[in-house]
């Protein structure tokens, strides 16, 4: 009977351990750990809790069945939560004004978020009739392009109409650059300054010619008014131009539009760093510096902008680019486009003579399209689902061939992967939205970090709970410094609270006294366990069992004590 006893005793200390193993709560000493250590914790906040094999924090289910829930409202385990912004509006109906167009549903959400527990998010876009339109044409006008500014003045009346055919609210606009004027990009031989070929106009970084209006009568007289000059390297300061069309405001966006920079070239181009090979090396700011007449006032002191800033202001002002390039550099421009949100590369002939045929393509492409991005900070990991309009679900964040009328729906998978550090970052937004488009869902998060227990409206200070050496919350003590032990009970000028679990621990593992017993100042006090209809103590338990069977050394409350 007695090696039978013996032969349970230490068969339920395996699997216990096994157990513990698997179980993520059981290690965790708050509240706020165990409920960021797994969706399924939850903590006992219960005064006095005690029962054997149990610990604060546990499963949800686990704690359920113990004696924690003979007390109500003792177990804390919180879940997600969303809350709609009443501000949201509805899918706009066709013919609505312009700034009432709305394409994605909602626009505004609350979401409380538990520590890696995934919440899905629906949103929805609907592609709508008539959105409008803002078409920049930004061109390089050296020398070389001179044909295709020839070609596009011709071309500019067929483009107007050829857009008005999409959407009968378009705007249309124009600037042109060639490059910074000091060498080596320009000859600063004073004559050539002023006219670097025969009939060229004076150099210069970017000029805008045309700001986007919707009387497009006026882009071929203005295209034709323009008028080529000339550089010295092969690579233009296209860059310098992309930044100020797409950050100044008096290009003419609109505040709702489709926003559209063609970018037309035969060259390649100048960034960052570039400028010291002319003495610049001032960084480029990121902000308009255009003067009354539309011209770029800072191209000689400021270096090129980078490929990442680019990228950074077209996402901030949604704008998408189309490269539209001759055939010598478009194999570079379509890598460039692979590295820009919302930007594509075309192919012109050397005359330019199929650039509206190239921007009706590009922008059919662009509006039956719809990919949804975020600015999600690096703890919060968003993941989209869709059917699109092939009815298969799968994880995807781009939807096409909609058009007009089509309604997509996506599920946001959002999931908080890590708490910060500081309680002022536990309350974030960020946005979900659809590329090139003035349109957002902002997505306010509330990381649910500590339990409600723990907030300081609930605290006892020096409570005498804790010995008035601690703070009780969640139904243990957090002792001040020097002091530790269960009710802050034990003191040490060298202790702390870790000095004191060590030994109620076996080996490796975190739980203390095999969660059958509570540490006391290093010293495990085991919980009484019912056996038959007999209360054996197992600390005398095991005096039996060290006698008979083996010296173990004391750390598992289903087997001793540790001071033994």
């Amino acid at each position: 009977m007695r090696i039978a006893l013996i032969s349970f005793i230490l068969i339920s200390t395996v699997l216990a351990l096994e157990s513990d193993k698997s179980n993520p709560c059981k290690p965790k000493q708050t509240c706020g750990e165990c409920i960021s250590a797994n969706p399924l914790c939850a903590w006992c906040k219960r005064e006095n809790f005690t029962d054997p094999g149990k610990s604060r924090c546990d499963f949800y289910s686990s704690l359920q069945l113990s004696r924690c829930n003979d007390v109500p409202n003792s177990i804390e385990f919180p879940s997600n939560q969303v809350t709609p912004s009443p501000k949201t509006k509805a899918f706009s109906r066709a013919g609505a004004a312009p700034e009432d167009v709305v394409q994605l549903v909602p626009q505004e959400v609350r979401l409380r978020l538990r520590p890696n527990d995934p919440f899905n998010l629906d949103v929805k876009f609907r592609l709508a009739d008539d959105y409008p339109v803002d078409l920049y044409y930004l061109m390089d006008l050296s020398k070389s392009m001179e044909d295709d500014k020839d070609k596009l003045a011709s071309l500019g009346n067929l483009l107007a109409e050829s857009m008005g055919k999409i959407t009968r609210n378009f705007q249309l606009g124009f600037g042109s650059f060639v490059d910074k004027t000091v060498m080596p990009y320009v000859s600063t031989v004073p004559e050539k300054l002023e006219a670097p070929c025969t009939g060229c106009a004076a150099p210069y970084g970017f000029k805008n010619h045309m700001t986007l209006t919707t009387d497009t009568s006026l882009f071929s007289i203005e295209v034709d008014r323009a008028r080529v000059s000339g550089n010295l390297d092969a690579p233009e300061g296209g860059f310098d131009a992309i930044m100020q069309a797409v950050v100044c405001q008096n290009i003419g966006w609109r505040e709702k539009s489709r926003r559209m920079l063609l970018f037309s070239t035969d060259s390649g181009f100048h960034y960052a760093g570039d400028g010291k090979l002319g003495g610049i090396v001032k960084p480029n700011d990121g902000v308009c510096h255009l003067n009354e007449h539309g011209i770029y006032t800072e191209s000689t002191t400021q270096d090129y902008p980078s490929l990442s800033q680019i990228r950074q202001k077209i996402i901030e002002k949604k704008v998408n680019i189309i490269f539209a390039v001759t055939s010598g550099q478009f194999e570079v421009y379509k890598e460039l486009s692979k590295n820009l949100e919302g930007a594509y590369a075309g192919q012109l002939e050397n005359d330019s003579s199929n650039i509206v045929k190239l921007i009706r393509e590009q922008y059919q492409k662009i509006r039956s399209e719809v990919e949804l991005r975020d600015t999600a900070p690096s703890n919060i990991k968003v993941n989209y689902y869709s059917e699109c309009l092939d009815g298969e679900r799968k994880k995807r964040n781009i939807c096409t061939d909609l058009k007009v009328g089509n309604t997509v729906a996506f599920e946001a998978e959002i999931e908080l992967t890590s708490c910060p550090k500081e309680s002022s970052e536990w309350k974030q937004s960020f946005q979900i939205y659809p590329v090139g488009l003035n349109e957002g869902l902002t997505v306010n998060v509330e990381m649910i970090c500590e339990c409600d227990c723990e907030k300081s409206i609930f605290e006892e200070i020096n409570s005498p709970k804790c010995n008035n050496s601690g703070t009780f919350e969640c139904g243990i003590c957090k002792c001040n410094e020097n002091k530790f032990g269960r009710f802050c009970e034990c003191d040490s000028d060298h202790a702390s609270r870790d000095d004191d679990s060590t030994g109620c621990r076996m080996g490796n593992s975190s739980v203390e006294c095999s969660g059958r017993g509570i540490c006391s100042c290093g010293v495990c006090m085991c919980h009484t366990r019912e056996v038959g209809q007999s209360v054996v103590h197992l600390y005398s338990l095991f005096i039996k069992i060290k006698l008979v069977f083996i010296r173990l050394r004391c750390f598992r409350c289903d087997s001793c004590v540790s001071h033994i």
